[in-house]
C-alpha cells in the first residue's frame, strides 16, 4: 500500500453546511494541492460544486439514512474501495462510519485501506456512537473531545490524536476591515431592532421577513453585541435575550444582533424568540454569508452555547480579526479562550446579572485581543495529511 500518491476517500452524510462539511473540503483541498487523489462520498448537497472545482471527486451514495435498508450499501461501498484502490478511508459521521467499518472489516487485511475516523462532537455514549472509536487512528477535534472519548469509551487512547480545527489566516487577518461598499450598505440596511430584510448584500438564503415594527437605526455610536448561531436551543439565544433584558433594565444603551437562520424543524422555537425579544433592542438577521464583516462592527462577540461545543470556530474567527469575545468556559470554546483570551471566559453557571456585569466592563474597556498564530488551517491540514501518509506507509503517527 505504500506509495507516494495516496487515494483518500472521505465519507460524510451530506455536503450542505457545517463544520464537518467545511473540514471535509479543507482536507480535500490539501490533498489535491499535495498531489494526492481526493474522493468524497456523500448523498450530495450544495457544496459538491465547490468540492469538484478544487479538483476533488464526488460520488453520490446513500450513506446518511438511519434505517436498515442503508446497510444494503455495504457491499457496494466495499467494491468502491477496491475499485479505487483506496489507501485511506476516513469516516466523519456515525452512519457513514458504520457502513465503512462493515465494508472495511471484510476486506483482506494485507490489501485493505487504512481506516480513520474523526469525532467532531460530544456524541451520546452508546454502541451506535462507539463505531467512531473503531478507526485505526481516531482524530479528536479538541482536547475536550479526546478527554470525553477516554472517559466514556473503551479505546486505546494512544490511537486518539487531537488535531484542532483551524482557520485560514488570510481570510481572517488581524485587524480586518470590510470594504467601503459593505460598510455603506450595512449602515443603510440596519433599519430596525427586529428582523432585517433580504435586501442587504451577501445576506444569503433563509433571511426572515421584515416585521411590521420599524425602529430608528441605532446609529454608529451605539455598541453592538453579536451572538452568532442558528436558531436552535443549544446556541444560547434565550440567555442572550435575558442578557439584553438585564442591560435594558440597567439603562445600558446597546444593540443586540443574533446572526443565524431559522431551523426548519424548530420554527416554533424561533417564533418564541421573536416574541420574547419584541420589546428589546434585538435584531434577528437570519442566515448571513458575511459574518466576518458583521463581527468587525461588534464591540463584543458572544458564545453562549448551553452545551459544550467540540471546537468553537466562530470564537476563533472573532479573536483572529481582533474582536473581544465572551464565552462560556467549557468544551472547545473554553480551550480556545484559555489559550488566546482568558479574560473572555465565563462560568457556564453564571446568572444573567453576572454576564451583564462582564459585558458592561467589556463595553467600557475590553481587554486587548492580541494577534496569534495558533489554530491555523494549514496546521490542521498538514497534521492530517501527515497522519494519512504515515498510516499508509505503516509508520506510527
Amino acid at each position: 500500500m505504500a506509495r507516494n500518491r495516496l487515494t483518500v476517500i472521505q465519507l460524510l452524510p451530506a455536503l450542505n453546511a457545517g463544520g464537518v462539511e467545511r473540514g471535509t473540503l479543507e482536507i480535500a483541498s490539501a490533498l489535491v494541492a499535495a498531489g494526492h487523489r481526493s474522493v468524497v462520498v456523500s448523498t450530495g448537497g450544495r457544496l459538491v460544486e465547490e468540492l469538484q472545482a478544487m479538483g476533488s471527486e464526488h460520488i453520490t451514495l446513500p450513506v446518511a439514512a438511519k434505517r436498515p435498508g442503508t446497510l444494503l450499501g455495504v457491499a457496494r461501498l466495499r467494491r468502491l474501495f477496491e475499485a479505487l484502490d483506496a489507501d485511506i478511508v476516513h469516516a466523519r459521521s456515525r452512519v457513514p462510519a458504520w457502513l465503512t467499518f462493515l465494508a472495511w472489516r471484510k476486506m483482506p487485511k494485507d490489501t485493505r485501506p487504512k481506516f480513520v475516523t474523526t469525532i467532531h462532537g460530544f456524541y451520546s455514549v452508546n454502541w451506535y456512537s462507539a463505531v467512531m472509536t473503531k478507526g485505526e487512528r481516531v482524530i479528536a477535534v479538541s482536547d475536550s473531545i479526546r478527554t470525553y472519548i477516554a472517559k466514556n469509551y473503551t479505546v486505546d487512547i494512544a490511537k486518539v490524536i487531537t488535531v484542532y480545527r483551524g482557520i485560514d489566516r488570510e481570510a481572517y487577518p488581524y485587524g480586518y476591515k470590510p470594504s467601503a461598499a459593505w460598510l455603506d450598505h450595512w449602515q443603510q440596511g440596519m433599519p430596525s431592532r427586529k428582523r432585517l430584510n433580504t435586501s442587504q448584500p451577501n445576506a444569503g438564503a433563509g433571511n426572515t421577513r421584515q416585521t411590521k415594527s420599524q425602529v430608528a437605526s441605532p446609529g454608529k455610536d451605539v455598541p453592538l453585541i453579536v451572538l452568532p448561531g442558528r436558531l436552535t436551543r443549544l446556541k444560547g439565544h434565550e440567555t442572550f435575550i435575558n442578557l439584553m433584558a438585564e442591560l435594558s433594565r440597567r439603562g445600558v444603551v446597546v444593540q443586540g444582533l443574533i446572526v443565524g437562520g431559522e431551523d426548519a424543524k424548530r420554527l416554533p422555537y424561533a417564533r418564541s424568540l421573536y416574541e420574547r425579544a419584541e420589546a428589546l433592542p434585538v435584531t434577528f438577521t437570519g442566515h448571513r454569508q458575511d459574518l466576518r464583516e458583521i463581527m468587525t462592527q461588534a464591540q463584543v462577540v458572544l458564545s453562549l452555547s448551553t452545551q459544550a461545543e467540540s471546537f468553537g470556530r466562530t470564537v476563533l474567527e472573532a479573536l483572529s480579526i481582533g474582536r473581544p469575545v465572551i464565552g462560556f468556559d467549557h468544551g472547545g470554546v473554553g480551550e480556545i479562550l484559555g489559550k488566546l483570551y482568558p479574560e473572555g471566559r465565563l462560568d457556564v453557571a453564571s446568572t444573567p446579572g453576572t454576564l451583564a456585569d462582564k459585558v458592561e466592563r467589556f463595553l467600557v474597556q475590553p481587554p486587548p485581543v492580541l494577534t496569534h498564530t495558533e489554530f491555523a488551517l494549514r496546521t490542521m491540514q498538514s497534521r492530517t495529511l501527515t497522519l494519512y501518509e504515515e498510516l499508509a506507509q505503516g509508520h506510527p503517527s
